[in-house]
């Protein structure tokens, strides 16, 4: 009965409370990377320990993402005479200057276009559309269409 209060506790008390089915996988899956490993003298990749394990590869990835131990952002990495480097200065920011800059720059580029470029651009490149379905919405050629966009799309690019 103790053995098994200690576990509850320290399944209970983690950050993060995982299913015991997750942990499970997780678990199953770190034994057949294991196994893989001493048969084919290498690190087995994630399909492969799938495949061993006959569950999909997402169901992996998840398992074994769900035991690692979460980390704060103010982690210190490293630590050099006062210059303490963090887990938050070495993630990528998805909105980094080069971005923002990128999307004033074609916010300013299609300011100069017509509404008839405007719209070839949006047809084919925001809404996938192929150069013949914009040629019959818009009521001219393919063609028209191919050279309008290479010529709108110069035209942004500043040739």
């Amino acid at each position: 009965m103790i053995s098994g209060e200690l576990k509850r506790y320290l399944r209970d008390n983690t950050p993060i409370r995982i299913s015991r089915s997750l942990r499970d996988l997780a678990y199953r899956a770190m034994q057949a990377k294991e196994e893989l490993t001493a048969r084919l003298c290498r690190e087995p990749d994630i399909t492969e320990i799938a495949k061993e394990l006959g569950v999909p590869k997402a169901d992996v990835v998840t398992a074994l993402e769900s035991i690692s131990d979460p980390v704060s952002l103010y982690e210190p990495v490293y630590s050099d005479a006062g210059d303490t480097l963090y887990v938050l200065d070495q993630i990528g920011d998805g909105n980094d200057s080069d971005g923002w800059i990128d999307e004033l720059s074609f916010r300013e580029a299609l300011v100069s276009l017509n509404e008839r470029e405007k719209k070839i651009l949006y047809l084919r490149f925001l809404r996938g559309h192929t150069q013949m379905e914009v040629a019959r919405e818009i009521g001219i050629s393919q063609a028209q269409v191919s050279r309008l966009e290479k010529n709108t799309l110069d035209k942004i690019k500043g040739n």
